[in-house]
């Protein structure tokens, strides 16, 4: 909770994996609050308070995940929205002549994106759920400490970068809303 909290003021593309990853946190614990206290939580140096919110925001959690069928797979629906506002605001910054820089940097990406797509990524899924699906696999891979050739790691680093233009913007639009033409 308390990470989540500051990603989602600072960073909000690091917020989005990071929930991405609690979620994955909660189905390894079976969606068992008890486990994840005794287990996950009990192992931060944090005092029975904070314990007890984060405690709390991981049963919320867990509710949602149950509510909205995502114990196996999937995303709850406070991250879809998420998701979501980062489309709706690249799809702003593309239809606009003011922020030739994100075009520039987009269609560098975009064989990527296709390439993506085309290696069974799903074809339903907007570019940006496709790059961030993207991000996070390589994310779980480095964790898993497993290999991860060339091309892979350049495409991330450009991906990456991209997403990094798109959460400054989305930064920059939270602070003060951006003039699109």
């Amino acid at each position: 909770m308390f990470i989540a909290q500051e990603l989602r003021r600072k960073n909000i593309a690091e917020y989005l994996l990071y929930m991405w990853q609690v979620e994955d946190t909660i189905r390894a614990f079976g969606c068992s609050l008890s486990r994840i206290r005794r287990e996950y939580i009990d192992r931060f140096d944090y005092t029975d308070e904070q314990k007890e919110d984060e405690a709390d925001w991981f049963g919320n959690l867990i509710r949602m995940m149950n509510e909205e069928g995502c114990r196996e797979k999937g995303h709850i629906q406070i991250n879809k929205v998420v998701l979501q506002q980062l489309e709706e605001l690249h799809v702003q910054l593309l239809g606009s002549s003011k922020f030739p820089f994100y075009n520039a940097e987009y269609y560098k990406v975009l064989p990527y994106i296709v390439e993506l797509r085309n290696h069974g990524a799903n074809k339903e899924e907007n570019e940006i759920e496709t790059c961030f699906n993207s991000l996070y696999g390589v994310m779980m891979l480095r964790l898993q400490k497993k290999e991860i050739s060339l091309e892979t790691q350049h495409a991330v680093k450009e991906i990456s970068t991209f997403i990094g233009m798109l959460n400054d913007y989305y930064l920059k639009d939270k602070q003060e809303p951006l003039e699109f033409e």
